[in-house]
């Protein structure tokens, strides 16, 4: 057996002319590249890259593994996937210096084109799933921490765990896995000072023809402005409220009768607790949900655990003497999603109906409904981990945070180019729920190897034996028109 010369045909990432068709069916670069130069070109030179085009190039690098910026030095020495890609890699000293153009405002055109790119994109969804995306769409904020090395660092400070971070503040669109709006923050800033920015600019990025916008926040966001500024905006909200001790002991002073039982999670419940902050508006319908879950003595967690934080100090001194045997876990978040609705008007006599359920009932279904809908807003901390792991957020590569601003872009774009082309295409059941992961994406996907060769002017994608995804996926994204 001896080792040839290489084969200049070869590529192991053939997945990237998928991404090439995402980006002519929904013109993902031809769309940045617009909002962007609106406010000032980028480009010096008639050749090279522009805005949009250096964005779509940094996560389609991204998607193929590419985990720093030196990355694309090695996607550039891919001659055959060269063909393939979207746009040309730029080496990496090029596409720092084009990043480093970037201003604030050309990154808010970059999310004002993400919302240009979801109202074509849902357009050419089927009619049953592009209906329920434009009924209703929930907003999730959240900062994540980036550990950064390197004191030199833009922005990079300590954050508690010790650890030398740079927080990333985002706001994404739960219903379809799209990040809406970004910022990059100093390790130690406080997400509540820009969370109403951050929300405007989400509303902005979402498609046209929304109907309802709800929007869910952590503990960390228990701001009366952040919910003022939602009931100036018609946005319903659920906001997460810190457990101080008014608000254990109301919560405590709840008769049992008026708990309710959670949905999916055991020796769990629910209950409205008499609590409003006084800097909250007291005249907008507001309530507070309580959840409470029983823990037996034997499973108490231990004082490092997270969810020690949610006992009352008192029920978990009793619970290590062994004078009681379990404690309850209590989480608790403000919303107006549950005022009074408008009375039901007078119906002509009907036929006699089956037993319908009591008032009682249907507003404790009601109330264990949004609270699971309010837990499930950890399906930002999916995309964080996607942008992460899944992509190359996990790091930033420069001491410029213009640079790094653009690598956390190019990595949300990423995860955004990933969720489009997988509800395009079929992948996730059309639900959003069998969405695969980036890493899977990549794994069976984009690091498909084949040999490009040439018939009649035209170019063929050799694939290795076996079913591939690419040969699903190419096929459908060909099908589709340009925008």
């Amino acid at each position: 057996m001896r080792i040839g010369a290489p084969d200049p045909r070869l590529t192991p990432a053939a997945g990237v002319e998928a991404v090439g068709e995402l980006d002519r069916v929904l013109g993902i670069a031809a769309t940045i590249s617009s909002h962007v130069d609106a406010v000032a070109p980028l480009k010096q030179r008639r050749r090279g890259l522009n805005g949009g085009e250096l964005l779509v190039a940094m996560a389609s690098a991204q998607l193929a593994g590419a985990d720093f910026m030196s990355g694309r030095d090695r996607r550039r020495a891919d001659v055959a996937g060269q063909e393939l890609e979207p746009v040309p890699t730029p080496p990496s000293r090029t596409a720092a210096g084009i990043a480093q153009r970037f201003s604030d405002r050309h990154l808010h055109g970059v999310e004002e084109a993400i919302g240009a790119i979801n109202t074509e994109w849902v357009s050419r969804l089927p009619a049953i799933r592009r209906g329920v995306l434009l009924r209703t769409a929930t907003i999730d904020g959240d900062a994540t921490d980036v550990e950064v090395y390197g004191r030199s660092k833009d922005d990079a400070a300590h954050a508690y765990t010790g650890a030398l971070t740079i927080r990333n503040h985002i706001g994404f669109w739960a219903e379809a896995g799209v990040p809406l709006a970004a910022e990059s923050m100093n390790g130690t800033a406080d997400p509540r000072s820009n969370c109403v920015e951050i929300l405007d600019r989400s509303l902005r990025a979402l498609p046209e023809g929304v109907q309802e916008v709800r929007t869910r926040w952590d503990a960390g966001y228990f701001a009366a402005q952040l919910a003022q500024a939602c009931l100036a905006r018609g946005v319903r909200f659920a906001i997460g409220a810190k457990r101080t001790k008014p608000l254990i002991s109301a919560a405590q002073r709840v008769p049992d009768h008026q708990w309710v039982p959670a949905v999916g999670m055991l020796d769990t419940e629910v209950a409205l607790v008499a609590y409003l902050p006084g800097s909250w508006p007291p005249d907008a319908g507001i309530s507070c949900v309580a959840r409470r879950t029983r823990i037996p003595v034997e499973n108490l967690p231990t004082g490092r655990a997270r969810k020690r934080r949610t006992i009352p100090t008192g029920q978990y001194e009793l619970a290590l003497q062994g004078r009681i045997e379990a404690v309850y876990g209590y989480s608790f978040f403000l919303t107006d999603m549950l005022s009074p609705e408008q009375p039901a008007q007078p119906q002509p006599e009907q036929p006699e109906q089956p037993e319908q359920p009591e008032d009682d009932e249907l507003d404790g279904l009601r109330l264990a409904e949004l609270e699971w809908w309010y837990r499930h807003r950890t399906d930002i901390e999916a995309l964080n981990k996607d942008a992460k792991h899944g992509a190359a957020m996990r790091h930033m590569p420069s001491a410029d945070r213009r640079v790094n601003r653009i690598w956390m872009w190019a990595a949300l774009l990423a995860c955004a180019m990933s969720s489009w082309m997988q509800e395009l295409t079929g992948l996730d059941h059309g639900n959003g729920r069998g969405r695969r992961t980036l890493a899977r994406l990549r794994r069976e996907l984009i690091l498909t190897p084949a040999r490009l060769t040439r018939r009649s002017g035209l170019t063929l994608l050799r694939l290795p034996p076996g079913e591939q995804l690419l040969a699903v996926v190419l096929p459908r994204l060909q099908a589709l028109p340009g925008p």
